[in-house]
Protein backbone atom coordinates (compact mmCIF):
# COMPACT_ATOMS: atom_id res chain seq x y z
CA UNK A 1 0.00 0.00 0.00
CA UNK A 2 1.09 3.37 -0.80
CA UNK A 3 1.92 5.92 1.93
CA UNK A 4 0.44 8.98 2.22
CA UNK A 5 3.10 11.63 2.37
CA UNK A 6 1.82 14.01 5.00
CA UNK A 7 3.17 17.29 6.00
CA UNK A 8 3.04 18.07 9.72
CA UNK A 9 3.37 21.98 9.51
CA UNK A 10 4.09 23.28 13.31
CA UNK A 11 5.40 26.63 14.85
CA UNK A 12 4.34 29.92 13.57
CA UNK A 13 4.36 33.31 14.04
CA UNK A 14 2.09 33.79 17.28
CA UNK A 15 2.65 33.75 20.89
CA UNK A 16 1.35 30.30 20.63
CA UNK A 17 4.18 29.16 19.29
CA UNK A 18 5.47 26.41 21.75
CA UNK A 19 2.30 24.76 22.60
CA UNK A 20 2.37 23.94 18.57
CA UNK A 21 5.61 22.63 19.26
CA UNK A 22 3.90 20.28 21.52
CA UNK A 23 0.89 19.34 19.68
CA UNK A 24 2.73 18.48 16.67
CA UNK A 25 5.12 16.14 18.67
CA UNK A 26 1.90 14.34 20.23
CA UNK A 27 0.46 14.26 16.17
CA UNK A 28 4.07 12.72 14.95
CA UNK A 29 4.02 9.86 17.96
CA UNK A 30 0.16 8.87 17.07
CA UNK A 31 0.96 8.90 13.26
CA UNK A 32 3.96 6.73 13.73
CA UNK A 33 2.13 4.24 16.07
CA UNK A 34 0.08 1.26 15.27
CA UNK A 35 -1.55 1.36 12.03
CA UNK A 36 -0.90 4.72 11.54
CA UNK A 37 2.90 3.84 10.77
CA UNK A 38 2.22 2.04 7.58
CA UNK A 39 -0.14 4.37 6.37
CA UNK A 40 1.29 7.34 6.42
CA UNK A 41 5.04 8.70 5.80
CA UNK A 42 4.91 12.02 8.11
CA UNK A 43 7.40 15.18 7.06
CA UNK A 44 7.65 17.66 9.90
CA UNK A 45 7.72 21.11 8.15
CA UNK A 46 8.57 24.02 11.02
CA UNK A 47 7.85 27.86 10.28
CA UNK A 48 10.12 29.63 13.26
CA UNK A 49 9.25 33.11 14.71
CA UNK A 50 10.33 35.30 12.13
CA UNK A 51 8.59 33.33 9.43
CA UNK A 52 11.09 31.55 7.80
CA UNK A 53 9.94 27.88 6.28
CA UNK A 54 12.35 25.10 7.68
CA UNK A 55 12.81 21.32 6.03
CA UNK A 56 12.44 18.30 7.87
CA UNK A 57 15.82 17.81 8.91
CA UNK A 58 15.28 21.37 11.23
CA UNK A 59 11.92 20.20 11.63
CA UNK A 60 12.52 17.01 13.54
CA UNK A 61 15.12 19.05 15.36
CA UNK A 62 13.08 21.28 16.82
CA UNK A 63 10.40 17.98 17.50
CA UNK A 64 12.93 16.39 19.33
CA UNK A 65 14.16 19.24 21.44
CA UNK A 66 10.83 20.72 22.34
CA UNK A 67 12.22 24.26 21.92
CA UNK A 68 12.10 26.45 19.20
CA UNK A 69 15.04 28.65 17.03
CA UNK A 70 16.89 30.79 18.58
CA UNK A 71 16.84 34.60 16.62
CA UNK A 72 20.13 33.76 15.84
CA UNK A 73 19.34 30.48 14.00
CA UNK A 74 16.73 32.16 11.88
CA UNK A 75 16.40 32.35 8.69
CA UNK A 76 14.40 35.09 6.36
CA UNK A 77 15.77 33.76 3.42
CA UNK A 78 12.94 31.00 3.43
CA UNK A 79 10.23 33.87 4.24
CA UNK A 80 9.12 33.64 0.40
CA UNK A 81 10.19 29.81 -0.50
CA UNK A 82 9.19 26.33 0.76
CA UNK A 83 11.52 23.47 1.16
CA UNK A 84 12.02 21.34 -1.70
CA UNK A 85 10.29 18.65 0.24
CA UNK A 86 7.06 20.78 0.17
CA UNK A 87 5.92 19.66 -3.33
CA UNK A 88 5.54 15.99 -2.66
CA UNK A 89 3.07 16.26 0.01
CA UNK A 90 -0.29 14.55 -0.63
CA UNK A 91 -2.21 15.82 3.12
CA UNK A 92 -0.82 18.95 4.66
CA UNK A 93 -1.51 18.69 8.78
CA UNK A 94 -1.48 21.92 9.77
CA UNK A 95 -1.19 22.66 13.85
CA UNK A 96 -0.11 26.30 14.06
CA UNK A 97 -1.98 27.80 16.61
CA UNK A 98 -3.49 31.35 17.41
CA UNK A 99 -2.64 34.30 14.60
CA UNK A 100 -1.06 33.21 11.38
CA UNK A 101 -2.01 29.48 12.03
CA UNK A 102 -5.74 29.39 12.59
CA UNK A 103 -7.11 33.03 11.49
CA UNK A 104 -7.08 31.52 7.78
CA UNK A 105 -3.98 32.86 6.13
CA UNK A 106 -2.32 29.48 6.47
CA UNK A 107 -5.65 28.12 5.30
CA UNK A 108 -5.74 30.03 2.16
CA UNK A 109 -1.82 29.26 1.04
CA UNK A 110 -2.35 25.36 1.10
CA UNK A 111 -5.77 26.14 -0.77
CA UNK A 112 -3.50 27.73 -3.16
CA UNK A 113 -0.76 24.71 -3.03
CA UNK A 114 -3.88 22.55 -4.56
CA UNK A 115 -2.83 19.49 -1.38
CA UNK A 116 -5.98 18.87 0.69
CA UNK A 117 -5.36 20.00 4.10
CA UNK A 118 -6.67 18.80 7.96
CA UNK A 119 -9.06 21.86 9.93
CA UNK A 120 -11.69 24.39 8.54
CA UNK A 121 -10.80 26.13 5.29
CA UNK A 122 -10.61 30.03 5.05
CA UNK A 123 -13.83 31.08 5.78
CA UNK A 124 -14.42 28.89 8.96
CA UNK A 125 -10.92 29.55 10.34
CA UNK A 126 -11.26 33.26 10.35
CA UNK A 127 -14.91 33.32 11.89
CA UNK A 128 -13.87 30.87 14.44
CA UNK A 129 -10.55 33.05 15.06
CA UNK A 130 -12.33 36.57 15.32
CA UNK A 131 -14.12 36.28 18.77
CA UNK A 132 -16.67 39.65 17.46
CA UNK A 133 -17.36 37.76 13.85
CA UNK A 134 -17.71 34.77 15.03
CA UNK A 135 -20.77 36.22 17.94
CA UNK A 136 -22.28 37.71 14.71
CA UNK A 137 -22.32 34.12 13.00
CA UNK A 138 -23.49 32.59 16.74
CA UNK A 139 -26.15 35.28 16.77
CA UNK A 140 -27.49 34.90 13.37
CA UNK A 141 -27.41 31.33 14.12
CA UNK A 142 -30.09 32.05 17.38
CA UNK A 143 -27.61 30.39 19.65
CA UNK A 144 -27.28 31.51 23.63
CA UNK A 145 -24.84 33.95 24.04
CA UNK A 146 -23.76 36.24 27.34
CA UNK A 147 -24.44 40.62 26.53
CA UNK A 148 -21.15 41.72 24.91
CA UNK A 149 -20.39 45.11 22.94
CA UNK A 150 -17.29 45.77 20.79
CA UNK A 151 -14.87 48.43 20.86
CA UNK A 152 -12.58 49.65 18.39
CA UNK A 153 -8.77 51.15 19.31
CA UNK A 154 -9.23 54.30 17.97
CA UNK A 155 -11.98 54.71 20.34
CA UNK A 156 -10.34 53.84 23.07
CA UNK A 157 -6.93 56.27 22.06
CA UNK A 158 -9.21 58.60 20.75
CA UNK A 159 -9.91 62.15 22.53
CA UNK A 160 -10.48 62.26 26.62
CA UNK A 161 -13.84 63.51 26.03
CA UNK A 162 -14.86 60.91 24.32
CA UNK A 163 -13.17 57.53 26.06
CA UNK A 164 -15.14 58.72 29.31
CA UNK A 165 -18.45 58.48 27.34
CA UNK A 166 -18.11 55.42 26.20
CA UNK A 167 -16.83 53.35 29.15
CA UNK A 168 -20.09 55.14 31.15
CA UNK A 169 -22.23 53.27 27.99
CA UNK A 170 -20.29 50.01 28.70
CA UNK A 171 -20.64 50.44 32.46
CA UNK A 172 -24.60 50.99 31.82
CA UNK A 173 -25.37 47.97 29.53
CA UNK A 174 -22.83 45.04 30.66
CA UNK A 175 -22.13 46.24 34.35
CA UNK A 176 -19.12 44.78 36.73
CA UNK A 177 -17.52 42.04 36.56
CA UNK A 178 -16.78 41.62 33.02
CA UNK A 179 -13.88 40.53 30.69
CA UNK A 180 -12.01 42.50 28.20
CA UNK A 181 -10.44 40.70 24.73
CA UNK A 182 -8.47 40.92 21.70
CA UNK A 183 -10.85 39.77 18.95
CA UNK A 184 -8.07 38.20 17.45
CA UNK A 185 -5.85 36.16 19.64
CA UNK A 186 -5.86 32.79 21.49
CA UNK A 187 -5.53 30.75 24.68
CA UNK A 188 -6.50 33.95 26.76
CA UNK A 189 -3.77 36.05 26.17
CA UNK A 190 -4.31 40.20 26.44
CA UNK A 191 -7.67 38.92 28.53
CA UNK A 192 -8.45 40.82 31.82
CA UNK A 193 -11.20 40.32 34.11
CA UNK A 194 -12.13 43.66 35.46
CA UNK A 195 -14.38 44.64 38.65
CA UNK A 196 -14.54 48.15 38.40
CA UNK A 197 -13.98 51.32 36.14
CA UNK A 198 -10.20 51.83 36.91
CA UNK A 199 -9.80 48.29 36.24
CA UNK A 200 -11.63 48.36 32.87
CA UNK A 201 -10.06 51.56 31.93
CA UNK A 202 -6.69 49.78 31.93
CA UNK A 203 -7.84 46.37 30.24
CA UNK A 204 -9.00 48.36 27.07
CA UNK A 205 -5.47 49.91 27.02
CA UNK A 206 -4.02 46.82 27.29
CA UNK A 207 -6.42 44.97 25.00
CA UNK A 208 -5.58 47.84 22.10
CA UNK A 209 -1.98 46.88 22.22
CA UNK A 210 -2.94 43.46 21.22
CA UNK A 211 -5.36 44.07 18.45
CA UNK A 212 -7.66 46.84 17.11
CA UNK A 213 -10.78 45.30 18.16
CA UNK A 214 -11.77 44.64 20.90
CA UNK A 215 -14.59 42.60 22.49
CA UNK A 216 -16.31 43.19 26.14
CA UNK A 217 -18.46 40.47 27.56
CA UNK A 218 -20.26 40.49 30.61
CA UNK A 219 -19.57 37.75 32.81
CA UNK A 220 -21.72 34.85 34.42
CA UNK A 221 -21.71 34.37 37.92
CA UNK A 222 -20.84 30.98 38.99
CA UNK A 223 -20.55 29.66 35.62
CA UNK A 224 -18.91 26.25 35.47
CA UNK A 225 -16.84 26.09 32.54
CA UNK A 226 -17.90 23.01 30.34
CA UNK A 227 -16.35 21.99 26.72
CA UNK A 228 -17.23 19.36 23.73
CA UNK A 229 -15.42 18.34 20.83
CA UNK A 230 -16.73 18.09 17.25
CA UNK A 231 -15.16 16.09 13.86
CA UNK A 232 -15.99 15.25 11.05
CA UNK A 233 -17.76 17.80 8.39
CA UNK A 234 -21.24 17.66 6.83
CA UNK A 235 -22.46 15.39 9.49
CA UNK A 236 -20.39 16.15 12.37
CA UNK A 237 -20.00 14.09 15.47
CA UNK A 238 -20.09 15.05 19.16
CA UNK A 239 -18.29 13.59 21.59
CA UNK A 240 -18.37 13.42 25.62
CA UNK A 241 -18.56 16.72 27.67
CA UNK A 242 -15.66 18.20 29.99
CA UNK A 243 -15.00 19.99 32.65
CA UNK A 244 -12.35 22.40 34.08
CA UNK A 245 -12.08 23.47 37.36
CA UNK A 246 -9.27 25.67 38.54
CA UNK A 247 -8.88 28.10 41.43
CA UNK A 248 -7.13 31.19 39.58
CA UNK A 249 -9.31 34.17 38.72
CA UNK A 250 -10.58 32.76 35.25
CA UNK A 251 -9.10 30.42 32.62
CA UNK A 252 -6.23 32.50 32.00
CA UNK A 253 -3.16 31.36 29.91
CA UNK A 254 -0.99 30.77 33.22
CA UNK A 255 -3.41 28.59 34.79
CA UNK A 256 -4.01 26.62 31.00
CA UNK A 257 -0.50 25.92 30.16
CA UNK A 258 0.79 25.89 34.43
CA UNK A 259 0.63 21.89 35.49
CA UNK A 260 -1.58 21.69 38.49
CA UNK A 261 -3.14 24.68 38.14
CA UNK A 262 -6.22 23.38 36.31
CA UNK A 263 -8.41 19.68 36.59
CA UNK A 264 -10.22 18.48 33.60
CA UNK A 265 -13.34 16.04 34.29
CA UNK A 266 -14.36 14.21 31.69
CA UNK A 267 -16.90 13.45 31.56
CA UNK A 268 -18.41 16.38 33.16
CA UNK A 269 -21.10 15.73 36.07
CA UNK A 270 -24.10 17.50 33.94
CA UNK A 271 -27.28 16.03 33.65
CA UNK A 272 -28.03 13.86 30.93
CA UNK A 273 -30.17 16.59 29.81
CA UNK A 274 -28.26 19.59 30.19
CA UNK A 275 -24.89 17.47 28.40
CA UNK A 276 -27.77 16.51 25.64
CA UNK A 277 -28.46 20.46 24.64
CA UNK A 278 -24.67 21.16 25.20
CA UNK A 279 -23.72 18.34 22.64
CA UNK A 280 -26.53 19.94 20.06
CA UNK A 281 -25.14 22.98 20.67
CA UNK A 282 -21.59 22.39 19.85
CA UNK A 283 -22.93 20.89 16.03
CA UNK A 284 -24.62 24.38 15.79
CA UNK A 285 -21.73 26.20 16.37
CA UNK A 286 -19.48 24.18 14.36
CA UNK A 287 -21.95 24.70 11.17
CA UNK A 288 -22.61 28.35 11.77
CA UNK A 289 -19.10 29.30 11.09
CA UNK A 290 -18.46 26.51 8.55
CA UNK A 291 -16.16 24.94 10.46
CA UNK A 292 -14.55 21.65 8.98
CA UNK A 293 -12.39 18.63 10.87
CA UNK A 294 -12.32 19.61 13.97
CA UNK A 295 -13.28 22.09 16.47
CA UNK A 296 -13.32 22.68 20.30
CA UNK A 297 -16.39 24.37 21.36
CA UNK A 298 -16.62 26.43 24.96
CA UNK A 299 -19.67 26.68 27.30
CA UNK A 300 -20.63 28.41 30.32
CA UNK A 301 -23.49 26.57 32.33
CA UNK A 302 -24.90 28.62 35.28
CA UNK A 303 -26.37 25.77 37.62
CA UNK A 304 -28.72 27.80 39.47
CA UNK A 305 -30.57 28.70 36.48
CA UNK A 306 -29.98 25.81 34.12
CA UNK A 307 -28.49 28.54 31.74
CA UNK A 308 -26.50 27.23 28.73
CA UNK A 309 -24.26 30.19 27.31
CA UNK A 310 -21.67 29.33 24.21
CA UNK A 311 -18.74 31.22 24.89
CA UNK A 312 -16.77 30.29 21.67
CA UNK A 313 -15.53 27.91 19.30
CA UNK A 314 -11.79 26.72 18.49
CA UNK A 315 -11.47 25.52 15.08
CA UNK A 316 -7.65 24.32 15.73
CA UNK A 317 -7.46 23.61 19.61
CA UNK A 318 -4.51 22.28 21.55
CA UNK A 319 -3.36 18.87 20.37
CA UNK A 320 -0.68 17.64 22.90
CA UNK A 321 -1.92 13.90 24.71
CA UNK A 322 -3.28 16.20 27.71
CA UNK A 323 -5.09 18.51 25.62
CA UNK A 324 -8.71 19.13 26.40
CA UNK A 325 -9.80 17.83 22.52
CA UNK A 326 -8.08 14.35 22.26
CA UNK A 327 -8.91 13.46 25.40
CA UNK A 328 -12.84 14.51 25.35
CA UNK A 329 -12.35 11.83 22.37
CA UNK A 330 -10.61 9.26 24.10
CA UNK A 331 -13.33 9.36 26.96
CA UNK A 332 -15.73 9.05 24.21
CA UNK A 333 -14.31 5.82 22.28
CA UNK A 334 -11.69 7.28 19.82
CA UNK A 335 -8.02 6.98 20.79
CA UNK A 336 -5.35 9.33 19.33
CA UNK A 337 -3.90 7.71 16.66
CA UNK A 338 -7.54 6.62 15.24
CA UNK A 339 -8.53 10.02 15.84
CA UNK A 340 -5.76 12.16 13.76
CA UNK A 341 -6.32 8.86 10.94
CA UNK A 342 -9.78 9.88 10.71
CA UNK A 343 -8.81 13.85 10.61
CA UNK A 344 -6.43 13.06 7.54
CA UNK A 345 -9.29 11.18 6.07
CA UNK A 346 -11.20 13.84 6.46
CA UNK A 347 -8.97 15.93 4.50
CA UNK A 348 -8.91 13.76 1.86
CA UNK A 349 -12.53 13.18 1.60
CA UNK A 350 -13.27 17.06 1.67
CA UNK A 351 -10.63 17.41 -1.41
CA UNK A 352 -12.65 14.72 -3.44
CA UNK A 353 -16.23 16.83 -2.75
Amino acid sequence: MTKQQVGLLFGGRSGEHEVSIFSARAIAQALGSADNASRYAVYPFYISKDGGWHGPDVAQRILDSGQPLSPEEGDKVNLWSFPPEAAEMTVWFPILHGPNGEDGTIQGLLQLMQVPFVGSGVLGSAVGMDKLAMKSAFAQAGLPQVAYRQICRHEIWSNPCVFPKLCDEIDAALGYPCFVKPANLGSSVGISKVRSRGEFEAALDSAASYDRRIIVEAAVPNAREVECAVLGTDNPRVSVIGEIRFQSDFYDYETKYTAGQADLLIPAPLPDTIAQQIRELAAQAFTAVDASGLSRVDFFYQEETGEIFLNEINTLPGFTATSMYPQLWQATGIPFPELVHQLIGFALEKADG
